[in-house]
């Protein structure tokens, strides 16, 4: 009976973390280039929880949480011939968090420095945090704009990067257009082209924060040959009434955890108050 309660315990702690990704989806609805999020669950028998080292297991040999072994005293020294059986069900855990990089829909704005790629790939950008420090990160969201010095800054003030890594410098006396290419001219004349970088595989990419992405260990970066549209922008990828649906069922599944719980702890309270007045 109380594995039962851990069983709907670990449920309710699993909605609770789904709830929390979903809700700041929906919180990122109306930001440009969001890319959603989602999580996923784990049955604890197909996870591996080991104890290791124990010394009251023979052989001193790892062994699965909740897989109990029996053995008699032949086969002591053979895990061969070790007989086993199936221990307690944990429940559910949580898994991993996963970033779906489909492409937002895009929208019409006008503007010259609203920039909207086309397919994969990203807008490189020199990130400069609280201790001085610049990185390269990596964005979808390219409402940009052209600062008093003539850079073409993010709304943050973040510099955007050219084909080479360097920062987009331009005249503010005279007038700005942007091709497909991210060729950037003024007065017949190229200024800059726009960097846009792509990567072999985005699970070897991670969230930083600002709407940022982030390469880790691994990540390799590939040519994109995808285009740029000026006076568009990409808006975010989550669909409201999908997520407004979700956040329902994972309500309902909530709550199913919660009265298995007060069902348990009334059963308790019988056997325990009641039972031993009989």
């Amino acid at each position: 009976m109380l594995k039962g309660l851990y069983t709907a315990y670990t449920g309710m702690i699993n909605e609770q973390h789904r709830m929390d990704v979903m809700t700041n989806n929906l919180a990122n609805a109306d930001t440009n280039g969001y890319k959603k999020e989602g999580t996923t669950s784990q049955a604890f028998d197909t996870v591996l929880a080991y104890k290791i080292k124990d010394l009251s297991e023979a052989g001193n040999l790892p062994v699965g949480l909740g897989t109990a072994k029996t053995y008699d005293e032949d086969s002591v020294d053979n895990p061969d011939r070790w007989i086993s059986r199936t221990g307690m069900n944990l429940g559910v855990k949580i898994g991993e968090n996963y970033v779906d990089y489909s492409e937002g829909p895009i929208k019409e704005t006008g503007n010259t420095f609203d920039l909207a790629i086309s397919d994969t790939g990203f807008f490189a950008v020199e990130y400069t945090n609280k201790a001085g420090e610049t990185s390269t990160k990596y964005t979808r969201d390219g409402n940009f704009t052209m600062d008093q010095q003539g850079y073409l800054v993010t709304q943050d003030g973040d510099f955007v990067l050219d084909e080479n890594g360097r920062r987009i410098r331009m005249d503010t006396t005279l007038s700005v257009s942007i091709d497909r290419s991210g060729r950037i001219t003024q007065d017949g004349a190229e200024v800059a082209v726009i960097g846009l970088t792509d990567f072999e595989d985005y699970d070897y990419l991670e969230r930083f924060g600002e709407n940022y992405f982030q390469p880790v260990d691994g990540a390799t970066e590939i040519d994109c040959e995808s285009e740029i549209y000026s006076g568009y922008l990409e808006t975010s990828n989550i669909s409201i009434v999908t997520e407004m649906v979700n956040m329902i069922t994972i309500q309902r599944q909530y709550e199913s955890n919660q009265k298995l719980i007060t069902t348990y702890d009334e059963t308790l309270d019988t056997a325990v108050n009641q039972l031993g007045k009989i």
